[in-house]
């Protein structure tokens, strides 16, 4: 077998590429920022590049070509402002660090009292018997002299983990981390004060992999160091984010004593490097859903060499630590009324009840609220159109104020909203054909409509930074239609079991940037969301972010985590007779 040249351009990176090795491959082993949203199989069609030939450009599909000569590919710059949500509705908490630090003052010893070092501690601390860890005996002996008999001890719980020479108490941080599917959102917080230094946010880099937890899982269990390289990525991404917050604010990572973690059950699994497999097929069982308090040395997370990382407890396969996170954030476990939470993103986990019960759910809503297996569809970035209004005026907004180069969720949900208002898209999910339509209205922009590659489709903006024209289509609108139905049916499967109806639900929270972002009447309109709760929506922000604060500043909080992880009980929809029918009910609009 030869080798080839493979040449990337902008960045004139080369490669000498085994033959019939697949080009998908060489981008992501060189480490080259590019993703496959559907995991390179083909589908989505957003892995385009350009292969010069001859002076002929060639556009295809990366995950597709097999290297078989010497190439020139050109790798358009994706380079954008993403919108990372990382604000949320904050509470305040009692402080009550999960790592914390007691300055000890000794007498010193001499030949009247020559008592061991470690008792002379324990008398200072007013403690005859505290937990040690062997590596603190082991330091303590050169730390209390070189502090002249003052030393400072970090204690995890009523263990004392670390020992510090002299007084270090005034640098004493924690660092809570949301470990989205997509992104990855970090707060800097001074646990001597509570107060939230800073906050620092990336894509997730395991996207390269695939869009979805299904791809990554795949990923990890079928190719060879596949479990390695999804933890390193998101691993190294979130050392990244850890040194640019201490650095920003004039700290060192060895300052930061404790990081929380709240992440999907896929992501939980891959950050600490538990095979996931067995979350894609039935019964879907996650290998662990207690809450995990680990060294951070042992996974590779670079902050103090003492530093502990503690991770909230997940609910099951498709629930994860980040329900459990968002709903400590908003205080479910003490609703007196009936609550309706729901998280809005590459999967939909919905929470239903009050502080007496608790039923919990995950619907498949795959991609399309994320912009993946959208024809134009991208994340919520600069160029993305977000907001759309189509009546008597024509206006949508775009991220960044940019000419549009796609559309995001948000978008795509207003677009599909207003086009039903207009008679443009029927109840089934239609696009009509212009002779169709009667509403006076829809009428003025029926020259809108028209066929791209054989599909019906309305055309939201020819002029944009990419040549081409912005649309939605058919099968678009589909993608949506089955995204919003799974949802609005786990709604109707959690109020079934309940015994309550619409109606009885008091207030729906929507956490996640989708959630965030969306128009609540346009989800009202297409039936995402029950139209009767349309004056109740409100959204909360980044939630899981809070909820993970929260354990980091509390340990009565992380105890509330753990417990709310028992109380909610998960609802397997595919498991539910009646779920089916609800789904097929909720296609339409």
């Amino acid at each position: 077998m030869g080798k080839h040249l493979v040449k990337f351009i902008p960045d004139n990176i080369e490669v000498m590429v085994e033959d019939d090795v697949k080009l998908k491959d060489v981008i992501v082993q060189k480490g080259i920022k590019f993703e496959f949203p559907c995991g390179g199989v083909g589908k989505c069609k957003k892995c385009t590049v350009d292969i010069i030939k001859n002076d002929r450009r060639i556009n295809t599909l990366a995950c597709q070509v097999m290297v078989k000569e010497d190439m020139v590919v050109e790798i358009a710059r994706k380079d954008k402002n993403y919108s990372i949500l990382d604000k949320g509705e904050e509470r305040k908490v009692d402080l009550q660090p999960v790592i914390r630090k007691v300055k000890v003052k000794t007498p010193n010893p001499s030949l009247e009292d020559n008592r061991d070092d470690w008792s002379r501690v324990k008398e200072s601390l007013g403690m005859e018997e505290t937990g040690v860890k062997l590596n603190v005996l082991q330091d303590l002996p050169e730390k209390i002299r070189d502090g002249n008999f003052e030393v400072t001890l970090i204690f995890s719980g009523d263990e004392v983990i670390a020992v510090e020479s002299k007084d270090t108490t005034d640098r004493l941080l924690g660092m809570a981390f949301d470990i989205g599917t997509t992104t990855l959102v970090g707060y800097l917080i001074d646990l001597n004060t509570g107060k939230e230094l800073t906050h620092v946010s990336s894509l997730n880099p395991q996207t390269k992999y695939g869009a979805d937890v299904i791809s990554r899982i795949i990923y990890a269990s079928q190719t060879k160091e596949g479990l390695e390289k999804l933890h390193e990525e998101v691993v190294g991404e979130m050392n990244n984010l850890i040194k640019k917050a201490s650095g920003d604010t004039g700290y060192e990572p060895e300052d930061i004593y404790a990081v929380t973690v709240a992440g999907n059950t896929t992501m939980h699994h891959l950050f600490f490097k538990i095979l996931p497999r067995y979350l894609a097929s039935a019964p879907y069982v996650p290998v662990v859903k207690d809450s995990l308090t680990v060294d951070a040395s042992e996974i590779g997370i670079k902050i103090n060499p003492a530093g502990k990382v503690i991770a909230l407890p997940n609910i099951a396969g498709f629930v994860g630590a980040d329900t459990v996170a968002a709903a400590l954030a908003a205080e479910m476990d003490r609703a007196e009324e009936l609550k309706l939470l729901i998280d809005i993103g590459t999967n939909g986990e919905i929470v239903l009840g009050t502080k007496d019960r608790l039923f919990a759910c995950s619907t498949a809503a795959g991609p399309a609220f994320e912009g993946a297996h959208i024809s134009c569809g991208m994340r919520g970035a600069t160029g993305a159109i977000d907001h759309i209004t189509v009546g008597e005026d024509y206006k949508y907004t775009v991220i960044g104020n940019t000419m549009p180069a796609g559309i995001c969720g948000s978008g795509l949900l207003d677009a599909v909203a207003e086009l039903l208002k207009i008679g443009i898209v029927d109840k089934k999910g239609r696009i009509l054909r212009p002779e169709q339509i009667t509403n006076d209205i829809g009428m003025r922009y029926k020259e809108r409509i028209r066929n791209i590659n054989g599909i019906p489709s309305f055309i939201l903006e020819n002029e944009t930074s990419t040549g081409k024209p912005v649309y939605i289509n058919q099968k678009d609108i589909r993608e949506l239609q089955l995204a919003k139905g799974a949802i609005a049916a786990g709604i109707q499967v959690l109020l079934t079991l309940y015994g309550a109806k619409v109606e009885d639900i008091k207030e729906v929270l929507l956490a996640g940037a989708f959630g965030n972002y969306l128009k609540p009447e346009s989800a009202c309109k297409i039936g995402l969301i029950p139209h009767e709760l349309e004056g109740k929506i409100k959204g909360i922000g980044n939630a899981a972010g809070v909820g993970a604060k929260l354990v980091l500043l509390s340990k009565r909080e992380l105890e509330r985590a753990k417990q709310l992880s028992k109380k909610i009980k998960y609802v397997e929809l595919s498991a539910v007779k009646e779920f089916n029918s609800f789904f097929a009910n909720n296609i339409g609009f």
